[in-house]
């Protein structure tokens, strides 16, 4: 299914599930526009937003008549109605291993860098949250990078499974941004090394990089252009 209307995507330059959409967008060759939405200001608590998502989480997509959110279904539903430059295999096991490593980084690694899912007693000291939140995510990229690691051993190519970009590519490369941000060691780790470098190199995950973005704020992590 295509549709003519217009696309809008509501996200911030550095959330890791707003980039998987940016790069599933560009990778299919979907115009759309670019609406930030700061979360360091706490607009994805505005009225407008939440009318959108009343999670007040991004990324949030216009499309087709209506809005969706939750960047794996957003994900699925562009695979779905633009099969051009299709991201999941055809063959069953390879889409299998897809989505098992889209579900180690969405469920068992990214939520773990989210502050607001640490159970940190209230009036705990600023400099303390910070410093327990970033040990805590380095902690779960760590064992979810080793977990990683062996699945990529297991479907060899040039990406995530095999020769052909997928699902699993377009949630590596944010994945790894993230580590990087963070300080975390990836000597330990060369196939998500390798495939990271490849990715990096493609148009499409280029242009999604969130220094491409028009809200991009340098917030002095070191982090280069070259994830």
């Amino acid at each position: 299914m295509e549709s003519s209307e217009s696309v809008t995507l509501y996200g911030w330059f550095r959330s890791s599930c707003s980039w998987r959409v940016r790069i599933a967008l560009a990778w299919k060759g979907i115009k759309y526009e670019n609406i930030p939405v700061s979360l360091q200001k706490g607009q994805q608590h505005s009225q407008e937003f939440l009318a959108k998502n009343p999670l007040g989480q991004v990324p949030a997509l216009c499309i087709d008549g209506f809005v969706l959110t939750q960047s794996v279904a957003i994900l699925e539903y562009l695979e779905e109605t633009r099969p051009n430059n299709p991201l999941l295999p055809k063959e069953p096991k390879s889409r299998a291993q897809v989505r098992r490593i889209v579900e180690t980084i969405v469920s068992g690694i990214q939520p773990h860098q989210n502050l607001p899912g640490l159970d940190i007693p209230p009036g705990t000291p600023d400099e303390w949250k910070l410093a327990w939140s970033k040990e805590w995510a380095q902690m779960h990229i760590k064992k979810g990078f080793a977990a990683l690691e062996q699945m990529l051993k297991e479907s060899p190519g040039k990406y995530c499974v095999g020769d052909q970009v997928s699902l699993a590519d377009v949630c590596l490369l944010p994945q790894v941004y993230n580590a990087k941000m963070l300080h975390v060691d990836l000597t330990p780790y060369p196939n998500i090394v390798r495939n990271n470098e490849e990715l990096i190199k493609l148009e499409a995950f280029k242009s999604s990089h969130p220094r491409s973005q028009p809200d991009w704020v340098d917030e002095g992590h070191g982090i280069n252009q070259e994830v």
